[in-house]
């Protein structure tokens, strides 16, 4: 790996970035990725594992959209791909999953929608050239959640919450003006376990750990059927206005292996 070469790379869509080797216990994996801010700004902190090092490779850039897709390949052949970029405010970082062929900047980002959205712009027709646009004739999109035009849904309205948060783990939230939600599976939350347990996994982890009682759980439902309306807020984007319920589904990143070099979450 030249890492002059690959920050000529990053150079180009306007970003820059160091590479770090770290030895140990430091770096969980073969690469980790992540924004910091120095006096300059933002840029992309590469760590690089010395006892499993990774060989990085920019795959496409696309100067003008300000993104790249960086391939990293570990001594022991582990093999992901990032989307990185910038998006409304910030520059990011996105695991793209493995399952899918990518080798473009733009196939990276289909690979990232999820399936209903795919088959909206299909049954939609948008225009190629559009896909990648956060609004268009399918859908909307703020950051990684795409909001999908449900026009003829009937919502009980004594189930509509206000000012609810949108968020994937311990990302900061989207606020959303009107929230209801339907099926899914009750999880219990709190701050060291914000992707929720199940009330098996709840049973079973107080069991082990008694004093784990008082921290402060909240009951909420994993991956129900999410429907939003009004503004939806947040501090790295724009707000939009929904004049109508939309549908509320999460990009794919979570399918990937990669997440988990990822330490960025907005």
């Amino acid at each position: 790996m030249d890492v002059n070469i690959l920050q000529r790379q990053f150079a180009r869509i306007g970003a820059r970035a160091q590479v770090r080797w770290l030895a140990g216990q430091r770096i969980r994996g073969s690469v980790a990725l992540d924004i910091i801010n120095d006096r300059v700004g933002e840029l992309f902190d590469i760590r690089v594992s010395k006892d499993d090092p990774a060989d990085l490779e920019v795959l496409h850039a696309e100067p003008r959209q300000r993104h790249l897709l960086l391939m990293s390949r570990s001594d022991s052949n582990e093999k992901h791909k990032f989307l990185c970029g910038h998006d409304e405010r910030h520059w990011f970082v996105a695991a793209v999953p493995e399952n899918r062929a990518v080798s473009t900047v733009r196939t990276a980002f289909e690979a990232l929608k999820p399936s209903e959205v795919v088959g909206r712009q299909l049954q939609m027709q948008v225009r190629p050239k559009n896909w990648n646009r956060r609004r268009n004739e399918a859908f909307i999109r703020q950051g990684e959640w795409f909001f999908v035009p449900e026009p003829h849904l009937i919502v009980n309205t004594k189930l509509v919450l206000t000012n609810e948060p949108l968020r994937r783990g311990g990302g900061k939230p989207h606020m959303v003006e009107f929230l209801t939600r339907s099926g899914g599976e009750v999880v219990y939350t709190c701050s060291k376990k914000p992707n929720g347990l199940t009330q098996a996994e709840f049973n079973s982890f107080l069991s082990r750990k008694p004093e784990a009682k008082n921290w402060h759980w909240t009951t909420m439902r994993r991956n129900p059927s999410v429907y939003v309306k009004g503004r939806i807020r947040h501090a790295d984007h724009a707000t939009i206005e929904l004049r109508e319920w939309h549908r509320v589904l999460m990009n794919t990143e979570s399918q990937a292996a990669a997440m988990r070099h990822v330490a960025f979450l907005d």
